[in-house]
């Protein structure tokens, strides 16, 4: 890999370090960058990892720190998605991308027009949504569900991670961001463990994406924890209507 390609990959990963830590998405940009510089599929999802556990674990750190994180939820999800992603990532390469992009095609539109119809979601906590039921519903959909996206093919996971908590337990952005960054950090241990296994992990290209990763990282969190929920939910609609737009490239124009 040429020095002009590292240099663009290392902007790339601080960039995607700070929407990952603002509200998720930022393999939206890893991905595909890596895909450009020649890294073979496999290869690119599984370096991404690296990176991306660097960031979502500094963006945790950082939250928890000025958040409380709802651990009875975030800790047994985390414990599953640790599992349930090593299993997407070992099946990555057996089931079509064309067997679940429609499904998550239309779980995004929908989320849009949620946010779109409810403009007040998420700008404050309705804590009288956490029953017990719904902390059960929570922990699977996040845990296993999101997860096993996430070691699939992984972008737009911390979004859909953000939407879990703040729909189903009621938690507002900042602290939904803040929970999703725990799970996260959980999908991206179980992936990868399971794509270095294979051998689909540049470490050293993914070190070095870290550090970038971790940069933008730091700057998102904190900037989501100066600005609040209203900032975080600008930046999730944004996020949310470019999944759409790439996942319908993909469906319907790239074939």
């Amino acid at each position: 890999m040429d020095a002009g390609s590292l240099g663009a990959l290392l902007v790339v990963a601080a960039l995607a370090g700070w929407v990952d830590a603002v509200v998720g998405g930022g393999g939206l940009l890893m991905l595909p960058a890596l895909l450009v510089a020649g890294v073979p599929v496999a290869t690119a999802l599984g370096t991404n990892k690296v990176a991306a556990i660097a960031g979502t674990a500094t963006a945790a750190v950082t939250y928890a720190r000025r958040v409380p994180v709802d651990w009875v939820v975030v800790g047994p999800a985390a414990g599953l998605a640790v599992v349930t992603a090593g299993v997407g990532a070992a099946l990555a390469g057996v089931v079509p991308a064309s067997a679940y992009r429609p499904v998550v095609l239309v779980v995004l539109v929908l989320v849009a027009v949620f946010v779109v119809v409810r403009p007040g979601w998420g700008l404050v906590a309705r804590p009288q949504r956490r029953t017990r039921g719904r902390v059960v519903a929570a922990v699977l959909v996040a845990g296993v569900g999101v997860a096993a996206y996430d070691g699939l093919i992984g972008p737009g996971t911390g979004t859909f991670l953000v939407v879990v908590f703040t729909v189903v337990v009621g938690a507002d952005f900042v602290r939904g961001s803040a929970m999703a960054k725990v799970v996260n950090a959980g999908t991206n241990v179980g992936a990868l463990v399971v794509f270095g296994v294979m051998g689909h992990v540049w470490w050293w290209l993914g070190a070095a994406l870290a550090v970038c990763n971790v940069a933008g990282a730091v700057v998102g969190a904190r900037m989501a924890l100066r600005r609040g929920s209203g900032f975080v939910r600008v930046v999730l609609v944004t996020v949310v209507l470019v999944l759409v737009a790439r996942l319908g490239f993909e469906q319907w124009v790239a074939g």
